[in-house]
Formats: C-alpha cells, structure tokens, sequence
C-alpha cells in the first residue's frame, strides 16, 4: 500500500507559479512511475505529467514549456512547478504512483488561477 500526501496547492493570480509537492510512503518499492493528473470542474480527469523511476519526464502539449515534474528520491517526493499559470490551469491536481500495474492516488489539492 502507498500513500501519497500532496500540498502546495492554493489560489493563484494568472501569470504567477506554484510548486506542488507529493510525498510518498508505505510500500513505495516496485512503484515505476509517478505523475499527476488534473481534472478542471466539469470535466474529466487528465493526464499532466509522468516520471519514471530512471528520470524519464514527460508533460503533456498544453503545459510543456510551462510545467515541469521532478523527482528527490531521497525524500521520496514528486514536485510539480507550474509557471506562467492560466485561468485554464484552474483544476483539482491529483498525484498519483504505479505499481505493478495498480495506481495509488493522492488526496486532490485545489489550484486555482483567478484575479
């Protein structure tokens, strides 16, 4: 079992950045990737960034150049810095690990981007 414990999230004005933080615990061995996913009101869930245990990182066509993942291993947390954040950004952010096929998800942290 893994637990996933995010924070960082809040409200935001349009231009500015958060970082959001995921610490893991539990059984973290076997996990082979963390990431997030966001999912705006009204809509569904969504892919946002990936990170394998090697380093591999990937972002998704409507964050890249503005998102970036990153991992510190030895504290077993994932972050997520969000630049040059749109009202479009506005969503409940999920983080999430895989392991052996199986997803554990963090709690949901609001971000919201409004004047």
């Amino acid at each position: 079992q893994v637990q996933l414990v995010e924070s960082g999230g809040g409200l935001v004005q349009p231009g500015g950045s958060l970082r959001l933080s995921c610490a893991a615990s539990g059984s973290i061995f076997s996990i082979n990737v963390m990431g997030w996913y966001r999912q705006p009101p009204g809509n569904q869930r969504e892919l946002v960034a990936t990170i394998t245990n090697g380093g591999s990182t990937n972002v998704v066509d409507s964050v890249k150049g503005r998102f970036t993942i990153s991992r510190d291993n030895a504290k077993n947390t994932v972050y997520l810095q969000m630049n040059s954040l749109k009202p479009e950004d506005t969503a409940v952010y999920y983080c999430y690990a895989v392991k052996r096929n199986t997803p554990s998800w963090g709690q949901g942290t609001q971000v919201t981007v409004s004047s």
